[in-house]
């Protein structure tokens, strides 16, 4: 079976959209074609330069660290009677499963706890239990920090 395209197209002339616009605006206000001395804003959104997207990673870190501030933090449970949840249970409720993010958070956030607290922590659980709210939190702040800057 043979099917035929036409590649013909009709000429456009070529002030058609100035005319368009004429039409619904006859009376414009005039346009200085120099330089203008306030910003389109297209050129204001070029140079704000791109907006930042996080990664999983930066993403599972960011929701865990939220959900501890919006349901508390606890030592030696993964989750207390009235919602509270140690690191790990928080990082597993943002992952919503062990996946790819999960991991890499997790092995993130151990790893920032070992450069803050020392090499020798081998678990976030054992981590987490030995130290101080405050100190949970800046190594949560910092973990977030190194996933953005890695942009992961």
């Amino acid at each position: 079976m043979t099917t035929r395209t036409e590649t013909h197209f009709t000429p456009v002339e070529q002030d058609l959209y100035a005319k368009a616009f004429q039409l619904l605006d006859p009376t414009p206000e005039p346009v200085a074609l120099a330089a203008p001395a306030v910003s389109s804003p297209v050129s204001v959104i070029l140079a704000a330069g791109p907006v930042h997207r996080p990664g999983p990673v930066e993403e599972t870190l960011s929701d865990a660290l939220a959900f501890l501030d919006t349901r508390g933090w606890a030592k030696h449970r993964l989750i207390h009677p009235e919602g509270a949840r140690c690191s790990i249970g928080a990082l597993r409720a943002a992952a919503g499963a062990r996946n790819a993010a999960y991991r890499d958070a997790g092995r993130l956030l151990l790893d920032e706890a070992r450069r803050q607290h020392g090499q020798h922590w081998e678990a976030i659980p054992a981590w987490n239990d030995s130290h101080t709210g405050p100190q949970v939190r800046s190594v949560w702040e910092a973990a977030i920090q190194r996933a953005h800057h890695q942009n992961i």
